[in-house]
């Protein structure tokens, strides 16, 4: 017989609701707190996260002018965020890994390497966006 679990509650968490509205802009407040901390902890501790976020910085006065128009500049610094996005997953995963299982382990290592490759598809597409806006505007 499957029925509902003895205990269990089919009312969301006091506090809780998906409907429109509810939370409001004290939610959205905390959600930016929360990011800005993010941002903090991610600059201030990986390499990786500063490299990119630096190149980001850099690329921001190039990019005006490889881009002829406002969507191309839009991809130029688009593929720029998209990468930290990116690397900041990974981050998180990393993270989440060494905390669930801090000895070596093959699937934890599995489950990295996959996040790895997540961020290396976006070093290519933010590469073949750069390139394909350097060539169309000083070589066509």
């Amino acid at each position: 017989m499957s029925g509902p679990r003895e205990g269990a509650s089919h009312r969301p968490v006091q506090g809780q609701t998906a409907l429109p509205g509810k939370g409001g802009l004290v939610r959205i407040g905390r959600a930016f707190q929360n990011t800005l901390g993010g941002f903090r902890e991610g600059l201030a501790t990986e390499a990786a996260i500063k490299q990119e976020a630096a190149l980001t910085v850099a690329a921001l006065p190039v990019s005006i002018f490889v881009a002829d128009n406002l969507w191309v500049w839009a991809a130029l610094m688009g593929s720029f965020v998209l990468l930290l996005a990116a690397e900041f997953l990974n981050t998180a995963i990393e993270r989440l890994c060494n905390h669930v299982h801090p000895e070596r382990h093959e699937a934890i290592k599995v489950t990295k390497d996959l996040a790895s490759a997540g961020v290396f598809c976006v070093i290519a597409f933010t590469t073949m966006i750069w390139i394909l806006a350097i060539i169309d505007r000083f070589f066509v």
